[in-house]
Order: C-alpha cells, then structure tokens, then sequence
C-alpha cells in the first residue's frame, strides 16, 4: 500500500485527485492540506511514501516546505511530487535542487498522475515524463547558480557520457540502447556517478549536471 498526503490550495484539485485515488486499491490517502505548514505537520504524523505538493500555496509554499522536508533526516524516505502548471514552471530547477522525485502537471491525464506516483514511490525519480524532459531544457540553461560541480571532473567519459543520457531525459533502457550496453552496466555508471557526486537520487545527478554546465544531448 502506498501512503499519500496532497498539499495543494485549490480545493478543486484537492477533489480531482481524491477521487483519483479512491479507485486505485494500492494507493491510500491519508491527509489533505491547504498550505505548506499543514502539510508538513501531516507529514511529520503520517509518515507517508509520497507527497503531491503544489508549487504555489499561501504561507508556506512548496518550494519551501519541501527544503524543510529534506532537512529533516527522520523523512529522508518521504518522496515530494511536485504538483505545477507550466505558469509556475520556472520554480521547477530550484525544487529539483531541493530534493523534488519530479513533476506532474495539474491537467495531466490520470493515468499519468498515477504512474507519477507509483515510479516516486518506487523510489525513482521522474525524468521520463516529457513535462519534467520539457520543462528542464526550457530552464536549465537559464537557471541561477549555473556552476561548474568539482564531483563531475571524477567521473569517467562513459560515466560523463551515461550522465549526459540521464539529464536528457532518457530511460536505462533507452541509453543502454544508444550505447549499446547493457541496463545494469547502465545502473552502475549511474550509481557510480551518483556516488562521485554526491547526488541524492537520480533527478539531483540530473541538476548537477546542468549546474555544472556539461553538454547534454538534445539540448
């Protein structure tokens, strides 16, 4: 069963995705919250797998919320969905940076929604949805703090390579193809470049390496 908290400020899209969930029999939802510090304190009481936290909210926004929950080492396993619409989608890089699993779009189809879901918490990070691919190349290249990130100079050019597939927005699958090796050589170099460094999840290797400025196919 996967717990989940909604932190969102439309009442609206609060009942959307209620009525969502109600259907799906391994997804059980456990609080609702209007702004950032009901959802924290929802948090912090349920202890749930995935949260969908909303960008924008009163008080305490997503963004904000989010950079407290990944402070706070006793929630290191809750996974934050980032709930956005295409307005607000220049907050994106600075959530990513703080620890965001991904994005999904308020009108995107259910289905989608609940595949967003169960990838977070499966505990992947949500880079092959084209909204979070789209989003990232619009961004990317104008986001503050642009910085060259001294872990990448240890990688090696395969690793460098597979990290370029990865913030391009490509699967395992798909780089193991263009590559022509194997998924689990492809999950080793990742997991390696990871280590290096120092990325939290896969979507943290993803920022360091637009920070930094390596050349990302496609981009």
């Amino acid at each position: 069963m996967i717990r989940l908290v909604i932190a969102d400020d439309q009442a609206l899209v609060r009942l959307g995705l209620r009525v969502l969930l109600r259907g799906e029999p391994d997804l059980q939802l456990v609080g609702e919250a209007s702004d950032g510090d009901e959802a924290l304190a929802l948090i912090r009481r349920h202890r749930p797998d995935v949260v969908l936290m909303d960008v924008r909210m009163p008080g305490l926004d997503g963004i904000a919320a989010l950079r407290l929950l990944a402070a706070d080492a006793e929630l290191a396993d809750v996974r934050v969905v980032m709930l956005t619409t295409f307005e607000v989608a220049d907050y994106v890089f600075d959530a990513l940076a703080a620890g965001a699993a991904g994005f999904l779009l308020k009108d995107a189809d259910p289905t989608e929604i609940l595949r967003g879901i169960r990838v977070a918490a499966a505990g992947d990070s949500l880079l092959s949805p084209a909204v979070t691919r789209m989003v990232i190349a619009k961004f990317a290249a104008t986001a503050p703090g642009r910085r060259r990130h001294a872990g990448l100079d240890t990688l090696t050019p395969r690793e460098r390579e597979v990290v370029g597939w990865v913030a391009a927005g490509l699967s395992n699958d798909e780089i193991a193809a263009k590559l022509v090796l194997s998924a689990a050589t492809v999950r080793t170099h990742i997991s390696r470049a990871m280590t290096k460094t120092g990325a939290r999840d896969r979507t943290q290797l993803v920022v360091f390496a637009y920070q930094s400025g390596m050349p990302v196919p496609g981009t």
